[in-house]
């Protein structure tokens, strides 16, 4: 009978000793697991940042190359408007949020930026409010939605486009423009809007609705 109970008690000591070892095991795994998963989403950031500043570049390229044939007294003035943009764009470009007030302050520094190239064919109201201003967004996001309005849309002094910035009753942030969309198609690789969906996606949000 002292022998059964001494079997009995070792048997459940080596249940326990086992289970323990393989719960430690398992979390170990789901920890590394885990961590990987972050690694690889974090890479996977990193490369859709890092498109957007060729992106950047290829389109104030584009522009400058207009204006120097167009009107080559204000080439200059584009020039350093887009040096200090690009400043800020490899700063800030390097987190994955920033608040809705910096890149409030950035657009409207790339808005100068493209009135240079447009003149009064552009115009930008914002009208967000500043309660809201603390909320973050993926870096850069404001500032692809109004180049992409700029690139495929029509832009004289005679027929100018208005783009606006505003947040609505239901917290949400709305970019809008008029439409008047060229007729000759323009150049683009195509990363401006997948860049911010794919990043809204990564980040585990709510994607932005495109109209």
């Amino acid at each position: 009978r002292t022998l059964g109970i001494q079997f009995f008690c070792h048997l459940i000591c080596c249940t326990i000793y086992e289970g323990s070892y393989l719960f430690r095991e398992w979390r170990r795994a789901y920890i590394e697991k885990d961590e990987l998963e972050k690694i690889s989403l974090q890479n996977q950031l990193n490369t859709l940042q890092h498109q957007v500043n060729p992106h950047f570049l290829f389109n104030s390229l584009n522009s400058l190359s207009s204006l120097i044939s167009e009107a080559p007294n204000r080439a200059e003035e584009f020039v350093e408007e887009m040096s200090s943009v690009y400043r800020y764009l490899l700063r800030d470009n390097e987190h994955n949020l920033t608040s809705l007030a910096a890149e409030l302050t950035f657009i409207r520094s790339y808005y100068l930026l493209l009135k240079t190239r447009h003149g009064d064919g552009l115009t930008m109201e914002v009208a967000v409010d500043k309660q809201l201003e603390a909320c973050q967004l993926p870096p850069l996001t404001l500032q692809l939605l109004v180049e992409n309005a700029v690139k495929h849309n029509v832009v004289f002094p005679e027929q100018p486009l208005n783009i606006r910035i505003e947040t609505n009753g239901q917290n949400r942030l709305i970019i809008s423009n008029n439409l008047q969309r060229r007729k000759v198609r323009v150049a683009s690789n195509g990363v401006g809007l997948s860049n911010i969906m794919a990043k809204y996606n990564m980040l585990g949000q709510i994607p932005p609705v495109i109209k």
